[in-house]
């Protein structure tokens, strides 16, 4: 899941440096601030995939900075960091919206790998919610995509496919990403549903020219216009 947007927020400078030293070694992009208020000026102007947020700060605690994120729409993944191991603090944090629950003191391996759990099950940048390219829109909170203007009906399956395409357009990605981050699971291997459902795609949306599903021979498939 390299390369995707992390904000990392934590009143603890020594912790913070520490945080955002592995994750951007992890091939994650990383920026960081160090209270609740500067966190959701963050998260608005940054748009990340994920937030890291410690849950014990002064003025607004992570928490409250996670109710208000959920009150104004703002569905933005998050992994909560905390010293707390109260059980009704863990499912408080869980309510109000969090994706995950992380005790200190933690090993950086297991934050890099449920930072990376929770970006697998979101599918990235969940702030997206109308995804986009040349005449094709999906609207993630309506449910609809739209073609040159024209409704396009698609099974579970295609728009789950089409949603992760169009969430990491310009990038290639290889049968094993997709099957990973669509299906879930590998199906021993087989890439021959991966091949046969973008073959669905493209009967139903690649119709006219420009064309928008390429495939790249030998490493997968992407979602470009071709200069």
């Amino acid at each position: 899941m390299a390369g995707e947007r992390l904000l990392v927020v934590d009143d603890d400078d020594n912790l913070r440096s520490m945080l955002c030293a592995a994750l951007r070694h992890n091939g994650f992009e990383i920026s960081s601030r160090v209270d609740g208020r500067e966190a959701l000026a963050a998260v608005a102007d940054e748009r990340p995939d994920l937030i890291v947020l410690d849950v014990m700060m002064p003025d607004l605690d992570g928490f409250e900075v996670c109710r208000r994120l959920r009150a104004a729409n703002d569905h933005t993944p998050i992994l909560f960091l905390t010293a707390r191991d109260a059980t009704e603090d863990k499912v408080r944090g869980l309510t109000l919206g969090g994706d995950d629950y992380l005790e200190k003191p933690f090993s950086l391996d297991e934050l890099v790998a449920r930072a990376t759990a929770i970006l697998r099950r979101t599918g990235g940048t969940a702030n997206d919610d109308v995804l986009e390219l040349e005449d094709l829109s999906l609207d993630d909170d309506a449910h609809i995509i739209l073609k040159a203007g024209e409704h396009i009906h698609l099974s579970p399956t295609e728009y789950k496919l089409l949603r992760y395409l169009l969430i990491n357009k310009g990038r290639v990605l290889s049968k094993a990403q997709i099957l990973d981050h669509v299906w879930e699971y590998d199906f021993d291997g087989d890439g021959g549903v991966v091949e046969t459902y973008i073959g669905y795609l493209r009967r139903k949306l690649d119709t006219t020219e420009p064309k928008l599903i390429h495939t790249i021979r030998g490493a997968g498939y992407t979602m470009r216009v071709q200069p």
